[in-house]
């Protein structure tokens, strides 16, 4: 049985959440904000994040070429129980990280950007 490319994207979100224990939850959102794959907790809603995460992409991307700072490489937000991060999916996506307070950071950015690269290859 051949898996679907979202099958294949779930399961890299998962390899990836396992090998970070301070990665709660993840999803590869369309620039458009719709959700192309996801491991989220049931509590989360899928398309608020999915929304939310295209938002920020935006708006990141945006800030980064008005004030000359290039091509947007992540967005992150840290609020007191943790960390939302962005990471650009090439150009039609974006990888959603929810960490928790304590996350070591520099290990999380890596797993995501081993995980980034795996996905551009599936979108």
């Amino acid at each position: 049985m051949t898996k679907t490319r979202s099958q294949l994207m779930v399961e890299r979100l998962r390899s990836m959440q396992s090998s970070s224990p301070d990665m709660i939850a993840s999803a590869v959102v369309s620039v458009d904000g719709l959700s192309i794959a996801s491991s989220l907790p049931r509590e989360v809603e899928e398309d608020r994040v999915s929304a939310m995460s295209a938002a920020m992409l935006s708006l990141g991307e945006r800030i980064a070429s008005e004030l000359g700072r290039g091509n947007l490489d992540q967005v992150y937000i840290k609020g007191q129980l943790g960390y939302v991060i962005l990471m650009a999916v090439g150009e039609e996506a974006v990888l959603t990280v929810l960490a928790g307070d304590q996350a070591k950071l520099g290990l999380v950015f890596l797993d995501m950007r081993r995980a980034v690269a795996d996905l551009v290859r599936l979108i």
